[in-house]
């Protein structure tokens, strides 16, 4: 009989088992879609759904329980202004489980946890995605390069004044004494 277990321990840690499970549901709200084993997407589905109830309403103290188990700031940030939203017209059942088979190495029964308004992301979104990285890239590294030349050029610049400095302050000591 199961009678009082409320959890599944995972043959693990409590401090393990807790630090898992934040990392995990972590990765779901990032990427919206994990693949795990069974067992650990039933435990962390319980938690994300509890979680994204409480992001139906943006408030403060949602906002603190919520970053009690969640420790990333974006993360939390797009929990309340985007995933809360999208699941305020749902009752629950904010999360699906897909079975996938069985992992080669142990045979666990392997899932797929993914949000149930999750889309596959299509070729033009990817083609998107490969077009908007090169752009940020050369906008980041253009500055950079410019950077370290001018520093460069300014030390090479002071180095000889400097040099050139001392031989006159030699020369105005030298007419003091006499």
């Amino acid at each position: 009989m199961n009678h009082r277990n409320g959890f599944n321990p995972l043959s693990r840690t409590t401090a393990h088992r807790r630090a898992m499970s934040r990392n995990m549901v972590t990765s779901l709200f990032r990427f919206e879609r994990i693949t795990t084993t069974s067992a650990k997407a039933k435990e962390v589905r319980r938690a994300a759904e509890k979680l994204i109830t409480r992001s139906k309403v943006d408030s403060v103290h949602n906002r603190r329980i919520a970053a009690k188990y969640i420790q990333d700031e974006k993360i939390l940030n797009k929990l309340f202004t985007e995933l809360g939203p999208r699941m305020k017209e749902r009752n629950g059942g904010y999360t699906r489980i897909l079975k996938i088979g069985f992992r080669q190495g142990d045979a666990a029964d392997m899932v797929i946890l993914e949000l149930v308004d999750y889309k596959l992301p299509t070729e033009e979104d990817k083609e998107a995605k490969k077009a908007d990285k090169p752009a940020k890239k050369a906008a980041e590294k253009k500055p950079a390069e410019k950077k370290p030349a001018e520093k460069k050029e300014g030390a090479a610049k002071k180095a000889p004044a400097k040099s050139a400095a001392k031989p006159k302050a030699a020369k105005k000591e030298a007419k003091a004494e006499d």
